[in-house]
């Protein structure tokens, strides 16, 4: 897709990965151009060697589409897959499973036993470690001056607290960063390494790289929580790895390739995310100076309605796959058994029929129905509370010592059609 001459439908396409590449005003005006349309927009998938794809994908792109699929998880299955359009190959699916490529009952039973780390009492005792280690990050950024924003504060307290709630060791935290920056950069140089992903640049040398980097990354992860799961039948402890390890799902135990598989997905859904938005909110504040000074103004009273307008802004997760289960129809839609489709929850939140002046960032936006932490259903975000707590703890820290903190420049974008993510950005105060 030519994104900058487009002017209708026609001329979109998201499979492009070029298009992910383009400036985010431009792809919000495509999305708003598949909105105008009276049917979802079909589009064929990007074929890639070594991995056997479908024909293609409906896209899903207005709320109500959105959260009508969400709703309706025996029509809109997420398996055999809802985290890559392709099916993942075997030797991918070993490690990147899980309970995100479930449906009921099974993702109940796995959810039930994995959500007794974010009640509301165990996150409440989570806060005061929260603010210690927003404390900590805002006395390095004093003593080390300005910087990267991402690597020296966004990125920082989501490892820290999703490594606490896991038991993983000081030791091996730089590694498991690290590694789900590999996992969810694939096509991205900086993290895969070789030539970016795209229609018109595929190379079978450039797809095996990124894809044993992945791999690699995902055995190590994996291989990590093998070694702490052994560790915790020994010695079991209160953290998410020891739940894991006593859980009993259809009265039988996990396998250790089931706990590494939750392991990852624990990991690299809660330090991506949560650090994305971070960054993403700076850079909103640091663009719309009348929103920080409304929200520095009575920042416990607005510091609510804040996140939560953030989070549709950012909507850090750009998409997940669904796979029609039988034939159905959707706002005067047929589809097929079969059929894939693509909940784009970044063109949701901009959905001009449900959010008033939706390009706008507006922090005292009520009601603010947004999709970013994923649509209603049984796989809403589970640590959609935790993101929260840590988002507003962190600027807390930050605007309560640093009011006049600000991004620097542009940020330096992560190249995907999955996360909406900022690699780098800097900042001053």
């Amino acid at each position: 897709m030519a994104a900058t001459t487009a002017r209708t439908a026609r001329d979109i396409d998201l499979s492009d990965l070029n298009f992910w590449s383009r400036p985010p005003h431009e792809r919000e005006a495509a999305f708003a151009a598949l909105r105008a349309r009276e049917h979802p927009a079909f589009f064929p998938e990007l074929k890639l060697p070594f991995i056997r794809t479908g024909p293609g994908y409906h896209a899903l792109v207005r709320h109500a589409d959105v959260v009508a699929a969400s709703r309706a998880p025996e029509v809109f299955s997420s398996e055999p897959c809802s985290n890559s359009i392709a099916d993942l190959p075997g030797y991918l699916a070993r490690y990147f499973g899980s309970m995100i490529n479930m449906d009921d009952p099974r993702h109940a039973r796995l959810r039930r036993i994995v959500s007794r780390a974010f009640t509301p009492r165990v996150l409440a005792k989570l806060e005061e470690d929260l603010r210690a280690e927003a404390v900590r990050i805002v006395d390095d950024v004093l003593a080390d001056g300005p910087g990267d924003f991402v690597t020296d504060v966004a990125a920082r307290l989501p490892v820290r607290v999703i490594c606490d709630m896991m038991g993983i060791p000081e030791h091996d935290r730089p590694m498991v960063y690290d590694r789900t920056n590999i996992i969810l950069g694939l096509g991205d140089p900086e993290y895969t390494g070789g030539r970016r992903f795209a229609r018109d640049g595929i190379t079978r040398t450039g797809v095996l790289y990124g894809l044993a980097k992945v791999m690699t990354a995902g055995y190590e992860l994996n291989h990590l929580a093998m070694k702490l799961a052994r560790r915790r039948r020994r010695d079991p402890g209160d953290d998410l790895v020891s739940a894991l390890v006593r859980a009993n799902v259809d009265g039988e135990a996990l396998t250790d390739q089931e706990i590494g598989s939750f392991f990852i997905l624990l990991v690299v859904a809660g330090n991506e995310t949560t650090r994305n938005a971070i960054a993403h909110g700076l850079k909103l504040l640091t663009d719309n100076p009348g929103q920080r000074a409304l929200l520095l103004e009575d920042f416990e009273g607005r510091i609510g309605g804040a996140v939560e307008e953030i989070v549709r802004m950012a909507t850090p997760v750009i998409q997940f796959r669904r796979t029609l289960t039988r034939d159905h129809e959707l706002n005067g839609h047929r589809f097929r058994a079969g059929d894939k489709v693509l909940l784009f929850y970044n063109s949701a939140n901009r959905d001009e029929t449900v959010f008033a002046n939706p390009d706008v960032f507006d922090i005292t936006r009520s009601p603010n129905p947004h999709v970013g932490f994923g649509g209603p259903g049984p796989h809403f975000c589970l640590g959609a509370n935790l993101a929260r707590r840590e988002i507003t703890v962190m600027f807390r820290e930050l605007f309560g010592r640093l009011p006049g903190i600000r991004a620097a420049g542009e940020p330096d974008r992560l190249y995907s059609n999955f996360i909406n993510g900022i690699k780098h950005l800097p900042f001053t105060y």
